[in-house]
């Protein structure tokens, strides 16, 4: 049968074919070759044998969902979830932990000499202290069901743009947001007919134990810091790995004696914060008004008072800035989608000696360090760190001197 609109080149649509399976995808996908033509197959491991059902041709590639393992990996594993493999929130559950690391590291490694033609060493992957049961914050959500129905409450469906996966449990997620979680979705099903369309839900965990309400106010401590923050906003969501991130971004930014640090992306304050007694004097930057305010907020509260904090207008991030840029190093945590032209403009023309620059989105985060090398940086270190197991998720902390 042909699908309308199905490219049939080379594969006819449902067409099945055994591979050997010798790689995995930044995405979390095998790769095995038919004929030397690739074929990514989501959920099948390197050193499988394996049957595939072919669903779309690119212009390079194919894409197939696995019918059957013929020849398992030695590191193939159970996964913990029954869901795993139709929720999409988690690709690596069948796989041991070690080797999750070590494909983690190597695909970093791939993605610098492929997108920016560097070659760089890249630092074994710091593992999470938790494999499970570490994420802080869920956000499930579901669609406005018809009249009588009742809405699948969960994340979108692995391969689907669209179709959400019911879930009740979610091993990866704190155990008081697991606790809370059959409450929750009692109350959202009883009261489905306020919603006019669908909405999605926040579970967050923190001192305070789990709230609901974007605007409540979290508690997390990180090492002899607190920081107080609302519980939508950014915050990082495996708390259980954050001492070590700031350990290690600590010591990237203090390397040469710097004594002044930026923090350009500063939220609510973790990397400044943490990073101050370190430094003379410490500015972040924010272009969320209230992000500054509980940055500000976290200052107070924990008695550090010589950092300020600064909101930054997007086509001035640098103005108000008088630290002498050889003395400065700078941090960066943007976005996924990493920093804009604009940004880097800017941190560019202020040429602070030291950046550290931390991302969660090794893809856009090695397509700005090619901007870096134009403009007179060198890569001194490349740390991945673990904070999504089980995902293809990754946070990437690359170190960038000047001259």
């Amino acid at each position: 049968m042909r699908r309308k609109k199905f490219n049939d080149h080379p594969f006819s649509y449902h067409h099945e074919l055994e591979l050997e399976i010798t790689s995995l995808t930044n995405r979390g996908q095998g790769v095995g070759r038919a004929d030397g033509w690739v074929v990514m197959v989501p959920f099948a491991l390197p050193g499988e044998r394996i049957r595939a059902r072919v669903f779309r041709n690119h212009s390079n590639y194919s894409e197939a969902d696995l019918v059957e393992v013929l020849r398992a990996s030695s590191h193939r594993v159970e996964a913990a979830c029954p869901l795993f493999g139709t929720c999409g929130g988690c690709q690596y559950q069948n796989l041991e932990y070690g080797e999750q690391l070590a494909w983690k590291r190597r695909q970093v490694a791939e993605l610098l000499e492929r997108m920016a033609g560097i070659e760089a060493e890249v630092a074994p992957v710091i593992p999470s202290p938790r494999t499970y049961g570490y994420r802080s914050k869920l956000t499930p959500h579901f669609r406005k069901p018809r009249e009588g129905e009742t809405p699948a409450i969960g994340f979108l469906a692995h391969g689907s743009r669209r179709g959400i996966v019911d879930m009740e449990q979610c091993p990866i997620a704190m155990d008081g947001i697991n606790r809370a979680l059959p409450e929750i979705r009692s109350r959202v099903i009883a009261g489905i007919e306020r919603y006019r369309k669908g909405a999605t839900l926040l579970l967050r965990e923190g001192a305070e134990g789990v709230v609901t309400d974007p605007r409540a106010l979290i508690t997390e401590n990180v090492g002899p810091l607190r920081f107080r923050f609302q519980a939508g906003e950014f915050f990082q969501n495996n708390p259980f790995i954050l001492e070590r991130l700031i350990e290690h971004v600590r010591g990237e930014a203090g390397l040469g004696g710097m004594r002044f640090l930026i923090d350009a992306y500063c939220g609510s304050g973790l990397f400044c914060l943490s990073l101050a007694g370190n430094v003379e004097r410490a500015a972040g930057i924010e272009i969320s008004e209230n992000s500054i305010r509980w940055a500000r907020e976290n200052a107070l509260l924990n008695g550090i008072g010589n950092c300020d904090f600064l909101l930054g207008d997007a086509a001035s991030i640098f103005s108000g800035i008088d630290f002498p840029p050889r003395e400065t190093a700078v941090i960066i945590d943007p976005p996924r989608k990493g920093s804009d032209e604009r940004f880097l403009g800017q941190l560019f023309n202020y040429g602070p000696c030291r950046v550290v620059y931390v991302s969660c989105n090794p893809a856009t985060q090695i397509r700005d360090l090619k901007a870096f090398r134009e403009h007179g940086y060198r890569i001194e270190k490349v740390q991945p760190f673990d904070l999504f197991p089980q995902t293809k998720h990754l946070e990437c902390v690359v170190t960038l001197q000047k001259g």
